[in-house]
C-alpha cells in the first residue's frame, strides 16, 4: 500500500495566505463543484485526469481535494505514479474547508 501524504485545511489556508506555490486540484464532479468550491482551484474530475494532465504543473506541490478526502487519495496515488513530485491529500476535503476555514463555502 502506498502512503499518501496529508495536509489539513488549516495548513492549506496558511499556504494560500502566504502565497506558497502549489496547485489546488479539485477532482469532484461538475454537479459537486456547482454546490461548493474553493477559489483558484483547478477543476479536473477524477476520470478526466489522464486526458488533462497537461493542465497541471507536476513540479509544484499538488493538493488534491474531493468532498471528504477519500476519492482524492486515489487521485494522489495516480498522480504520484504519473511523476508528480509532491502530492498531498486534503484531509476532510471541501467539507472540512467549509466547516473550519470558509463558512461561505456550501455544505452538501
Amino acid at each position: 500500500m502506498v502512503a499518501v501524504k496529508q495536509i489539513d485545511v488549516e495548513t492549506l489556508h496558511e499556504w494560500r495566505r502566504q502565497g506558497q506555490p502549489h496547485v489546488l486540484l479539485d477532482i469532484r464532479e461538475d454537479a459537486e463543484l456547482a454546490q461548493a468550491h474553493i477559489s483558484k482551484a483547478v477543476h479536473i474530475p477524477f476520470e478526466q485526469l489522464i486526458k488533462k494532465l497537461d493542465l497541471l504543473d507536476l513540479e509544484l506541490p499538488i493538493v488534491v481535494l474531493c468532498h471528504h478526502g477519500i476519492r482524492s487519495v486515489s487521485a494522489c496515488i495516480f498522480l504520484s505514479e504519473l511523476g508528480a513530485k509532491d502530492v498531498l491529500n486534503l484531509s476532510g476535503g471541501i467539507d472540512a474547508w467549509a466547516r473550519r476555514i470558509d463558512t461561505t463555502v456550501g455544505l452538501y
